[in-house]
């Protein structure tokens, strides 16, 4: 059933679990996805980001994930992630997407409380939900989400503060926050050292659910730490994509013919790996 944000997270929050968000660039992707959350009676948040949109054009994406998610037994958020501008976060949710993320977080604060107020108001019109990020969750070197771009500086400087998250999410009427408090998109070379404390402080003072991205690599006891402090949403896509990548490269070193060869084993890898995410994260049976 197609959902938004607010019909998962508030509920995530109040029961200390948190929601998967894996985004699913085609077919293969989003048929694992969705039978992970259906064989486990969880909610489930599916979608795209603007990077990746050279590997699926939200035109063809939209009707795909829209239709797939109004048919499954479990809540599906269809979810435009990382949206770079008001027009392309506009544009997804014309095409049907329950949700949108405007990333204004590199932007002078005033800008990123303007901007997220103003898609928050629009998707509000057309009863979507909106995600912001405040702070900077940057990119590990293989990230999709671009090139490295925290190499420089103290990892401190791109947290979040807590009395900023509080006037920024009164300011917007945003109905969810990622925040930065010390992952990366894309592959660890190291387990991140996180700030749970800040995490705490941000969730005592803010009442919107809160988001974490960069879940990819992170230790089952890290994540169990982050959603007891405060984390109802996670954000997901490496794991996924170096699973289904793998399982082909397996099939074709075994002697895999062509793509049809391929596609059962893309998938069954998908909804292995997002089920182990959905155990870790608490929501099996929570649909």
């Amino acid at each position: 059933m197609l959902a938004t944000l607010n019909d998962v997270l508030p509920r995530a929050r109040r029961g200390g679990y948190a929601v998967g968000l894996f985004n699913a660039v085609n077919l293969e992707l989003a048929r694992g996805v969705i039978a992970a959350a259906e064989r486990l009676c969880s909610p489930v948040i599916m979608g795209t980001a603007e990077v990746l949109l050279p590997f699926g054009p939200l035109e063809d994406l939209a009707p795909l994930l829209v239709d797939m998610a109004r048919r499954a037994s479990v809540p599906v958020v269809v979810h435009f992630d990382h949206g770079l501008s008001a027009e392309s976060c506009a544009r997804a949710i014309r095409l049907g997407f329950t949700s949108v993320m405007l990333d204004a977080s590199s932007k002078p604060y005033a800008d990123n409380v303007r901007e997220s107020a103003e898609i928050a108001s629009f998707a509000h019109a057309h009863g979507a939900t909106v995600e912001a990020e405040l702070g900077h969750v940057g990119n590990a070197g293989d990230s999709a989400e671009g090139r490295a771009d925290n190499s420089a500086g103290r990892p401190e400087d791109w947290y979040t503060s807590a009395d900023q998250a509080l006037d920024f999410v009164r300011a917007t009427g945003v109905d969810a926050l990622a925040i930065a408090i010390g992952t990366l998109h894309g592959t660890y070379r190291a387990e991140p050292r996180l700030d749970y404390e800040r995490l705490s402080r941000i969730a005592s003072m803010t009442e919107v659910p809160l988001v974490l991205h960069g879940g990819s690599g992170l230790s089952d006891r890290a994540f169990a730490e982050a959603i007891a402090r405060g984390i109802s949403k996670v954000n997901v896509f490496t794991d996924i994509n170096l699973a289904a990548a793998a399982a082909c490269g397996r099939a074709l070193a075994s002697g895999a013919a062509g793509l049809t060869d391929l596609i059962p084993l893309e998938v069954a890898a998908v909804e292995s790996a997002v089920a182990e995410k959905i155990q870790v994260f608490g929501s099996v049976g929570r649909a």
